[in-house]
């Protein structure tokens, strides 16, 4: 099975199952304890049903989407995640190139292995990026700092994580941040030599966002030692309001999930919110981004813009979500399957079929532009 043999989610995922070492894998794939929000992040779609209307003259479609200020091709954006050229050497260069090419929006995160300043250099499309509050309260500043030198266009404030989620198929292989591999984990390393080929020949693994302050050498200030020691949990909305004045940009934040944090996240500032909950990584149990859609648009979708993520894997998801009023749509596993698989092409080739599908949908719902796509499209069961 190779790149052209993918047509959907599920064929990327199997592919970079055949080519990433065990623990690699699932740290992609995996989620927090029993995984039952994972699993209903993508359920959560099926249970709404769409209504096409026919006969509208659908020759031409739109599915540009402005999002926080940001022209974007596409509802849909590579959401920033983590460790990308741990996945692939390629990392974040091809998921930004990927993503010019769709002429989308990507996200960098403070845990990314490609620096913020090379990507807004190389590439014309729209940066986010992604960053966790620090106790140092100098660092939060100096963060921001060098974000706007760089030329990042929104900021996006991870709110979800004051504490790691209990991801227990990484504590069953070892996986962490310098490596600390269980016997079976280091096995399955073994059954896989050509990731560690790649990784050995290609540059070294750094991240550069944070590299002066965690020592990727291990200890206290390992990726694990990063979220306990230097996240500060005692974070608060007052804390937050002083960020959105200082950035004086858009700013959203990442993880709201009611309608009173979106309306708070209105108060301070925000020019957009992304109802997430980690792809299901964090709080096991907690209720899906497309399950509190309705209800936080509807509170304040004509004054802040509401964008979600998590379980995204069709096109069809894209619209439903849009329909209830979501500005866009982030994608996460959705594009690092394909990047593990096979770099930049697995990438374009995922845009590619998410563009496809997108609009092929727009054209059987019979209508021409996002703005057309409303909740008297769907029927929940």
């Amino acid at each position: 099975m190779g790149l052209k043999s993918c047509h959907n989610f599920h064929d990327f995922r199997a592919l970079a199952q055949r080519r990433l070492p065990g623990p690699i894998f699932n740290y992609i794939d995996g989620a927090a304890d029993d995984e039952v929000t994972y699993r209903e992040n993508t359920n959560a779609f099926d249970r709404c049903d769409l209504l096409p209307s026919v006969l509208t003259g659908v020759q031409d479609v739109d599915m540009s989407v402005t999002v926080m200020g940001q022209k974007l091709a596409t509802p849909f954006y590579c959401s920033p995640t983590a460790l990308q050229r741990l996945f692939h050497h390629q990392g974040e260069r091809a998921v930004a190139a990927a993503a010019e090419k769709y002429g989308t929006m990507f996200g960098v995160s403070s845990l990314g292995t490609v620096s913020l300043e090379e990507l807004r250099q190389k590439h014309k499309t729209p940066q986010v990026y992604q960053f966790y509050f620090h106790k140092d309260r100098g660092l939060n500043r100096a963060m921001m700092q060098r974000a706007k030198e760089a030329g990042v266009e929104v900021m996006m404030l991870t709110v979800d994580s004051i504490t790691g989620g209990n991801r227990e198929r990484d504590l069953r292989t070892g996986f962490s941040i310098p490596f600390r591999l269980t016997l079976g984990g280091m096995m399955q390393f073994a059954l896989k030599p050509q990731w560690g080929i790649n990784y050995v020949t290609h540059e070294k693994f750094s991240l550069p966002q944070l590299d002066a302050h965690v020592d990727m050498g291990g200890g206290a200030s390992s990726i694990g030692g990063y979220f306990t020691n230097m996240l500060d949990p005692s974070m608060n909305w007052d804390d937050i309001a002083e960020m959105v004045q200082e950035w004086d940009g858009q700013f959203c934040l990442k993880g709201i999930m009611t309608a009173e944090d979106a309306r708070r996240a209105v108060d301070i500032g925000c020019t957009g919110i992304i109802l997430s909950n980690h792809g299901g990584r964090q709080l096991d149990g907690s209720r899906t981004p497309f399950d509190q859609l309705k209800e936080i648009v509807d509170a304040v979708g004509e004054e802040i813009d509401v964008i979600m993520d998590s379980g995204v894997q069709r096109g069809t998801h894209v619209v439903k979500a849009l329909s209830l009023g979501a500005k866009a749509v982030g994608l996460g596993r959705y594009y690092l399957f394909p990047l593990a698989a096979a770099g930049q092409p697995g990438v374009e080739r995922a845009l590619g079929l998410m563009q496809a599908e997108v609009e092929r949908a727009m054209k059987l719902m019979g209508v021409t532009s996002i703005d057309q796509l409303t909740a008297q499209n769907l029927r929940f069961r």
